[in-house]
């Protein structure tokens, strides 16, 4: 069973699935009954203290946080499982894909406003004063990495259901 990681924003015999939006991340993990982790619990206080002032974590701030989640994903890989988190750099998704490296990423992405308006309408330690940041922070999925990107605008159902199909092709066609 592989685990899936849902981005910006994993399944029963496919692998481990990160985001950034949470919705998405609930929505496969119900569909394939797995367990969901939401990567902001696994944030330091001191993280989401610098977070909650306004102020971007660095690298340094990420790489313990990483681990973490890398752990999670690695605990997961014969059970499945999701977790959402904004894993923006290469060289972050390469922390998790070292851990577990049948990660599959789903990559939500979006026009600024959107994302900031939704980010202003949650109850959340980060201010969306630092989208911008994450914005500029941000290295899209490269083709050797294994994942998928897509737009926020559809409904939780359709993202999943397109991702779903995406992987299935990626098999193959055997999910």
């Amino acid at each position: 069973m592989q685990s899936w990681h849902e981005w910006n924003a994993a399944g029963r015999g496919h692998g481990n699935f990160w985001s950034r939006q949470v919705g998405r991340g609930t929505w496969l993990a119900d569909r394939y009954d797995l367990d969901y982790a939401d990567g902001d619990d696994f944030h330091s206080e001191a993280n989401i203290a610098k977070m909650s002032a306004g102020t971007p974590l660095t690298d340094d701030d990420r790489w313990p946080w990483l681990a973490e989640i890398g752990t999670w994903l690695a605990d997961h890989d014969s059970t499945g499982g999701v977790i959402s988190c904004s894993a923006l750099k290469r060289a972050y998704r390469d922390v998790l894909t070292k851990a577990a490296p049948r990660t599959v990423f789903l990559h939500l992405t979006g026009d600024h406003e959107p994302i900031k308006s939704r980010m202003d309408h949650r109850e959340h330690f980060m201010p969306s004063s630092l989208l911008q940041s994450q914005e500029e922070t941000l290295e899209p999925l490269q083709d050797d990495e294994q994942g998928w990107a897509f737009d926020i605008t559809p409904s939780p159902a359709e993202i999943v259901d397109d991702f779903l199909g995406q992987y299935e092709l990626s098999l193959g066609g055997h999910a």
